[in-house]
């Protein structure tokens, strides 16, 4: 995206093919993390749940009040960051997703520890150079985590019964698949761009007795909303229980 010049990049891993990769995007990769730390001013910790506390213990030595610990390890929270890294380090976890890669992100974080409006406005400067991100509490971040961490399976797989429907009807499956994604693209600019309520939209698209309404009650009888909504809140709550 430009923000960061990729030589200024550093990372460590496990795994030297991991680092190997890393390399050829211009970046620097380290022998250990404890020297990533000190030639680094914002750490993202970027490592399953359950190995955050031992990779951060294992530097906390090395952590000094320049650094800014950016977690985007799930249902991690910032008490058990605070107890591995310490209680002066300036902690930021954010919840990101996957259309990250494509330029897209839809992300939201919290401070913890010694973090303030400066950190906050160091990690949003990153993460809006490959989308939108929004400060929320930390107590709703599970939420966040059901709606847009997991959010993009729940679009795939929209896409893919959408095409799937234009198959049945006729279209060659590219075709079908082109068509089922631009139209989600397509509305969802429509949503970000005019600001109205989505409900205003669809009525937009829906004439009397028209295909259309048709469309619209098949999903409705299959209970298109009530699925969707207990698909967030499943994921939710699947998440509380990892930080447990």
């Amino acid at each position: 995206s430009g923000v960061v010049p990729a030589d200024r990049v550093g990372c460590s891993g496990s795994r030297s093919g991991r680092n190997a990769d890393f390399e050829q995007f211009g970046g620097k990769a380290y022998g250990s993390n404890a020297e990533l730390v000190e030639n680094s001013d914002i750490l993202f910790i970027a490592v399953k749940p359950y190995l955050v506390a031992k990779v951060i213990q294992e530097v906390r030595d090395s952590l000094d009040p320049r650094h800014v610990l950016v977690s985007i390890a799930a249902g991690v929270p910032i008490q058990t960051l605070l107890c591995a890294a310490g209680p002066e380090a300036r902690i930021v976890r954010v919840m990101p997703n996957t259309p990250c890669l494509v330029g897209e992100v839809a992300a939201a974080m919290c401070l913890g520890g010694k973090a303030d409006e400066k950190d906050e406005a160091l990690v949003r400067s990153l993460f809006e150079a490959v989308g939108k991100i929004y400060t929320v509490q930390e107590s709703v971040l599970p939420a966040v985590t059901g709606l847009s961490g997991s959010g993009p399976a729940y679009v795939f797989i929209m896409i893919e019964a959408m095409a799937d429907g234009g198959v049945k009807c006729g279209l060659p499956r590219d075709i079908a698949l082109a068509l089922a994604a631009q139209t989600v693209l397509g509305a969802a600019k429509m949503v970000m761009e005019t600001g109205k309520h989505p409900g205003a939209l669809k009525d937009m698209v829906t004439s009397p007795g028209g295909t259309t309404i048709a469309g619209l009650h098949e999903l409705e009888r299959a209970g298109m909303r009530a699925a969707f909504m207990n698909a967030v809140v499943a994921a939710r709550d699947v998440l509380r229980q990892f930080g447990k």
